[in-house]
């Protein structure tokens, strides 16, 4: 049965030996490029096309421009250093100069003279000159197909320089691959060269192509995909920060500010303005089409929200910055409304001094229409700001009401159908970002933007288990509070186990008086954690020496330049450490490991979820004021202590936990843990 994909979509290959085909409606010029696994080219030899002298080892490139091709792919033979096989489709000269006039072509990837595995019809082109139609990856020792579908306005040259080579290099490349196409070629559909030999090409016919579709040409290469937030940073003098995505060295980007400090005083993450549709400044290149290609929105009409309306090579990635992008959108019209509040106000206080100021207006009462009108004036400002803001909220609620129920289960509420559908195999790979809950602003509290966090953590989660935070901490029974603070922790952990794939997440648990045994029955139950929860001052030693001893062993391995000579007992998965009522049971040498951790774990695995309260951690004094800069301060009650860093809101963080008497946290972990058993050999 034939898999069509949509544009981000992977699906895996089952044999070695497989043949691409591809069916345009007019000549196109289809060429391979052999890429490492950052994505880049190591040279113009990397890339097979038409009048090249060698072919690549495990394929053969195409005679000239046809409306159908046909690749014969040896993947055993593909050399070691490639790790992903591009299929790249151009208009040649005197035809077409862009894919968005002509059908959309379809590439399928196929047993040898058999029946196709996968297939993707590349709709929703536009002023595209050339496009990376699909690619074949490997992944941990098998190869994959991905759906790509990226586009470039300027053709071949641009898509060259993208994949790693100079601009001349591209140049020069992009007119021998152009010229020795431009040799005789038949009709449209017709066929293409004769057959070669067992490595060569033959003709096919032409598939209907299809009408599949999700975002046009994207422009973030796998090299160079936006990394995420960092978190919040923790401060008990004022409210914290939550970084904006970080750009990737040497991606473009438009309008990108400069570092934001952080909460503590530290230099901040800069921040980074997404080449998003809609959401364009400062740059010349054209739009994306929207995925689906919806109907264009009538003159003054806002533009039809759709999921995944974002950059990205895969759809996580895309919902992963149309969500950003919608947070951004938020943050920047109520900063507009408040500002625009502001300037009235101040006018206003202007034209009430002015008329106060007057003798005549205070002693004859003819100040009164004075003041009645600059009110009326103020009155009148405040609304049209407001029914600016009404506009640009409503349609970010609508963006909302269709992104939130096409988010993937690590992005997705805990109330959502896909935490049903998960199938019970578990994930082939590891998410990108982490749900923690909902960000929301005064001015519309019911629309929620979700809180994402970059995978795997750079830093470390807090959750705040006092009653000294905010109003709704004080007025939460000290008992409720803590038993919420440890279910969000728990919550956490589940969510990080199911999105895993099988045994690629660990998790410790630290609960030195066993006051957590009833929030982590669900973990202990299934059997999902690295070993029972530590208990007493012994079992917090144990556990802290353990994982501080694979942190150095790892380090030291990097540091060799041979991180796979590792001892056998060391597991190489992610690991989570999660340290209940601390400092409870901890002495001098357990705080300082557990500094140690939440400084040096991050980086090689190793990471840090802590339930406590700072104000009982205060007997320690100043000593453990960088563990808490160090963490991202997290409340299991609705507090407004995070703050952006393009115009500081204070945002209301609400956690997001599983319904009251749901077990679709239960359901979670147990597949997690049936899928870790069948992984086992």
């Amino acid at each position: 049965m034939t898999a069509e994909l949509v544009r981000g979509q992977n699906h895996p290959l089952s044999r070695t030996r497989v043949e691409i085909g591809i069916a345009a409606d007019t000549p196109v010029l289809a060429l391979v490029a052999a890429c490492d696994d950052t994505g880049r080219m190591a040279g113009p030899g990397a890339l097979a096309h038409p009048g090249a002298p060698t072919v690549l080892p495990g394929l053969a490139s195409p005679a000239e421009a046809a409306g159908v091709h046909r690749f014969a792919v040896d993947l055993e033979a593909v050399a070691a250093s490639v790790h992903q096989l591009r299929v790249v489709l151009a208009l040649p000269p005197g035809g077409p100069a862009r894919f968005g006039s002509v059908a959309a072509p379809r590439v399928a990837v196929a047993e040898p003279g058999g029946a196709d595995l996968a297939g993707f019809a590349l709709a929703g082109l536009d002023a595209e000159g050339a496009v990376v139609a699909l690619e074949v990856y490997r992944r941990q020792g098998a190869w994959k197909v991905r759906a790509v579908g990226q586009g470039y306005a300027d053709g071949l040259p641009a898509l060259l320089a993208d994949a790693g080579l100079t601009a001349p290099a591209a140049a020069a490349l992009a007119s021998a691959a152009l010229a020795a196409a431009a040799g005789p070629a038949g009709p449209a559909g017709a066929g293409a060269a004769a057959a070669r030999d067992g490595a060569g090409i033959t003709a096919v016919p032409a598939a209907a192509a299809g009408t599949h579709g999700l975002p046009g040409p994207q422009e973030t290469p796998p090299a160079g995909t936006a990394a995420g937030p960092a978190g919040a940073a923790p401060d008990a003098a004022g409210p914290a920060t939550v970084p904006g995505p970080v750009p990737a060295p040497g991606t473009p980007y438009a309008g990108t500010p400069g570092p934001v400090p952080a909460a503590d005083g530290a230099g901040g993450l800069p921040t980074v303005d997404y080449v998003h549709p809609r959401r364009r400044r400062g740059t010349s290149e054209p739009p994306e089409p929207a995925p689906q290609a919806p109907a264009p929105a009538a003159p003054g009409e806002a533009p039809v929200p759709v999921a995944g309306d974002a950059t990205g090579w895969t759809m996580d990635e895309r919902l992963y910055n149309q969500v950003w992008g919608m947070f951004e959108d938020l943050a920047r019209a109520v900063a507009a409304y408040r500002s625009a509040c502001e300037f009235a106000d101040s006018r206003l206080d202007r034209e009430l001094d002015a008329a106060l100021s007057d003798p005549r207006h205070r002693l004859s009462g003819a100040g009164h229409p004075a003041r009645d009108a600059a009110r009326a004036r103020r009155d009148e400002l405040a609304a049209q700001a407001r029914s600016v803001l009404d506009r640009d909220l409503d349609q970010l609620a609508a963006e909302a009401a269709v992104v939130e129920p096409a988010l993937p289960a690590a992005y997705a509420r805990w109330a959502s159908p896909v935490w049903q559908d998960t199938p019970g195999a578990g994930p082939d790979e590891a998410p990108m970002a982490l749900r923690l809950g909902d960000l929301h602003l005064p001015e519309r509290p019911d629309l929620r933007i979700p809180m994402l966090v970059r995978l795997p953590l750079e830093r470390g989660l807090w959750i705040d288990n006092g009653r000294t935070g905010s109003e709704a901490a004080m007025a939460t029974d000290t008992d409720r509070l803590r038993r919420a603070a440890m279910d969000m922790a728990v919550a956490h952990a589940a969510r990080l186990v199911a999105v895993h794939p099988a045994g690629r997440y660990s998790v410790h648990v630290i609960d030195a008086a066993g006051a957590g045994a009833a929030s982590l029955a669900p973990l202990v139950h299934a059997g999902v954690l690295a070993g029972p929860p530590a208990a007493g001052a012994a079992g917090v030693a144990e556990t802290l020496e353990r994982l501080t001893r694979r942190v150095d062993l790892v380090q030291m391995a990097v540091r060799a330049g041979a991180p796979e000579e590792l001892p056998p007992d060391v597991d190489t998965a992610e690991q989570l450490l999660i340290v209940h009522d601390f400092p409870h049971g901890f002495d001098d040498r357990a705080v300082t490991r557990l500094r140690y951790l939440a400084d040096e774990g991050p980086a090689v695995g190793v990471h840090l979820l802590m339930v406590a309260d700072r104000d009982e951690a205060s007997a320690y004094g100043p000593l453990l004021d960088p563990l808490w800069r160090k963490l991202m301060r997290l409340t299991p009650v609705p507090d407004d202590h995070l703050a952006d860093p393009w115009v500081g809101h204070a945002w209301t963080f609400e956690p997001d936990l599983p319904p009251a008497g749901s077990l679709v946290l239960d359901q979670a972990v147990e597949r997690a843990a049936r899928a870790r058993r069948h992984a086992r050999p």
